[in-house]
C-alpha cells in the first residue's frame, strides 16, 4: 500500500497561541489502478497430414470444446488454413500451445499451434 500524508498548519484561535503544538497530518490511501491482462488467441494451423479426427480430439481434450464446436473449429482450420481455439491470458495460452504441440509430437503429427496477442 502507498500512503500519502498531507500536512496542514494548525488553525489558530484567539486563545490558542501555543507555537509548540505539532503539525497535524491526515494520511490518505492512494490506490493504484490495476490494468486488465493482455489476452491472446490460440490458433491451430492447417497441414496436409494431420487427420481431422486428431484435431477434433485435441480441441475436445485440451480446449474442452464439445463435439460440435470442435468440428466447426476443425473445419475452419481445414478450409481457411487456421482456426481460433480460444482466447486466454498469456500463461494459459502458452500452456495450451505447449499441450497441443506435445500431443501432436507424441502422435507423430505435424500439427502446428501458436498464440497471437489481441
Amino acid at each position: 500500500m502507498v500512503y500519502k500524508i498531507n500536512f496542514t498548519a494548525p488553525q489558530m484561535t484567539g486563545d490558542d497561541n501555543n507555537d509548540d503544538s505539532p503539525a497535524r497530518g491526515v494520511a490518505t490511501k492512494i490506490r493504484e489502478k490495476t490494468k486488465k491482462p493482455s489476452m491472446y488467441r490460440v490458433i491451430l494451423m492447417n497441414d496436409d497430414y494431420t487427420p481431422m479426427e486428431f484435431v477434433v480430439q485435441v480441441l475436445m481434450g485440451i480446449f474442452q470444446k464439445n463435439q460440435e464446436e470442435a468440428y466447426w473449429i476443425m473445419m475452419s482450420v481445414h478450409k481457411n488454413g487456421l482456426g481460433v481455439c480460444g482466447i486466454y491470458t498469456f500463461e494459459i495460452a502458452e500452456t495450451k500451445v505447449a499441450q497441443v504441440m506435445d500431443a501432436a509430437k507424441r502422435s507423430q503429427h505435424p500439427l502446428q499451434c501458436t498464440l497471437e496477442k489481441m
